[in-house]
């Protein structure tokens, strides 16, 4: 029995990448979700404090649909109390991840705190900092609603009857840890920004099958990110990641122009770009900036072997961070601090 449970529930993660128990949620605008990939991240921003919604709904179609969610909040605080060119961040995040039409449910609350220093300001502004976080997260499998095979009946799978297989506990709630590290330049012209960040450090463990080694794997992170003014009407703005957890690894890169939509700059943005995640997805992007609020909507057209199904999988994905207002003139705008 405990043969055929594993079997079923292994079928399950494969059948969700990026959602498995191995793996944490992943975003196409993962430059709109700074708290899920570096902790330095934390309050790294043009303003004194800022919001961020981010909604994924994958592979609607050929599968049920995958669905993720969140929004945080992260602020310089104590700027009254440290030098000026010193910068102290805190910031947290709840995160809600829905696979299998619900099945596997993840909800997930993380708290980050960061240090922001001036190294020089000769020739520009560079910036080191560094953060720490810590994430409590809660998962569970609804297993009455799993299908095995003492359901089949010959004409399809009849649920009301017995599964054979004995009941299983849920994981309990466990704690996570996560660090990281980022590298900034800023002159009147361009922005360029890169981190290192490690989540999991403490390898919680995490079954449902009384396997004493199944931990969730370190996930390492890699981002870089540069903008820059073309011109007086232009901005571009180039960014990519890489992410390794377990035995998955993927890299997304890709760009975007920012279009000045009226005299007053860059009260106005418009943003259209492109990415490449890669082996998954090409990734059509529009956004739009108005005041102190960012809009953004990608479309993840898949050219994985997910591609070849008679219903076409759709994955939609949307942004939205809002910003309190004291942004620094000067100071080159980049859309996702």
């Amino acid at each position: 029995m405990k043969r055929k449970l594993t079997t079923t529930i292994a079928m399950i993660w494969m059948l969700i990448p990026g959602f498995a128990w191995t793996q944490d949620p992943s975003f196409s605008q993962f430059f709109a979700s700074p708290l899920n990939i570096n902790p330095g991240l934390t309050a790294n921003i043009n303003s004194k404090w800022r919001l961020v919604t981010n909604f994924r709904d994958q592979w609607i179609g050929p599968a049920s649909p995958y669905t993720t969610g969140t929004v945080s909040f992260d602020s310089k605080i104590m700027k009254d109390k440290l030098p000026e060119t010193s910068v102290f961040g805190l910031g947290g995040m709840l995160m809600y991840d829905y696979a299998m039409s619900g099945i596997h449910k993840s909800v997930y609350g993380s708290v980050n705190v960061s240090y922001n220093i001036t190294l020089s300001d000769n020739m520009g502004d560079h910036r080191l900092g560094i953060g720490v976080g810590g994430i409590v997260a809660s998962k569970r499998i609804e297993f009455h609603r799993l299908i095995y095979p003492e359901q089949f009946t010959g004409n399809g799978f009849n649920t009301n009857l017995p599964s054979g297989e004995a009941a299983r506990t849920n994981m309990k709630p466990y704690f996570s840890s996560s660090a990281g590290a980022t590298y900034s330049y800023t002159n009147d012209r361009s922005n360029f920004d890169a981190g290192v960040a490690v989540f999991h450090l403490n390898r919680p463990r995490q079954t449902v099958l009384d396997d004493p080694n199944k931990y969730l794997a370190m996930r390492k992170v890699a981002h870089a990110n540069f903008e820059t003014y073309l011109n007086d009407y232009i901005l571009l703005n180039t960014n990519g990641i890489y992410q390794e957890q377990s035995k998955a690894s993927y890299f997304s890169v890709g760009g975007a122009l920012g279009f000045f939509i009226n005299e007053t700059g860059e009260d106005q943005i418009l943003y259209l770009g492109l990415w490449y995640w890669s082996k998954n997805a090409i990734i059509p992007y529009v956004g739009l900036r108005y005041k102190t609020m960012q809009f953004g909507l990608s479309y993840d057209i898949t050219v994985s072997k997910l591609s070849e199904a008679e219903q076409k999988p759709k994955t939609f994905e949307l942004s939205f961070i809002l910003r309190g207002d004291d942004h620094k003139d000067g100071v080159i705008w980049c859309p996702w601090k």
